[in-house]
């Protein structure tokens, strides 16, 4: 016998639901993030965009731009360079794990993205020299983020939360200075 009109619009529900569980999945951003790993993620940042520059390697703005669309969307999961280090890289540091809000880092992925494509963009319409200098900012706040811990991203998000244009709800650690740093199971 033929199922249900019921149980078809179910099942097509319940298949509808496991896509979106699915995406959800696939398209998370870790909560909380290892600052380790996102420091070296940033020189790995700073490593690309030298390279970039001063071998005016102008296809390489695509594989920056990538990354940081990768990492914005998902983390470290679609990103090569977040690969390399939370697999390979990260672990065999042996350092211990400092787990920082994971918010903030995707705020700064997001910058990061807007500045990797805008240098894509000057790129493309032959504006070499602006893209270089839109990529040296990049490089300058990934150098920050890497030798000093300093995530201009993550300011920019404190400063937004403080302003309320970002809610509290979207990082709750974010929004008490004072509460501990949260602790990662090893």
């Amino acid at each position: 016998m033929g199922k249900s009109t019921q149980e078809v619009g179910s099942g097509t529900a319940g298949a509808a639901a496991g896509r979106t569980s699915l995406a959800r999945r696939l398209l998370s951003f870790p909560n909380p993030v290892n600052e380790v790993s996102a420091r070296l993620v940033a020189a790995g940042v700073v490593v690309m965009v030298v390279l970039t520059i001063a071998f005016d390697l102008r296809w390489a703005t695509i594989v920056l731009a990538y990354g940081f669309a990768a990492r914005v969307l998902s983390g470290p999961r679609f990103s090569p360079l977040g690969q390399l280090v939370t697999r390979v890289i990260t672990p065999r540091l042996g350092l211990a794990e400092r787990p920082v809000p994971g918010p903030p880092k995707r705020f700064a992925q997001g910058m990061g993205v807007v500045f990797s494509v805008t240098a894509l963009v000057l790129a493309a319409a032959g504006a070499w020299t602006a893209a270089e200098v839109v990529l040296g900012l990049l490089g300058v706040a990934a150098f920050l983020e890497s030798a000093f811990g300093l995530c201009l991203g993550c300011k920019v998000f404190a400063l937004l939360m403080r302003a309320g244009i970002v809610p509290e709800s979207v990082c709750e650690e974010c929004a008490d200075i004072w509460a501990p740093r949260r602790r990662v199971a090893a």
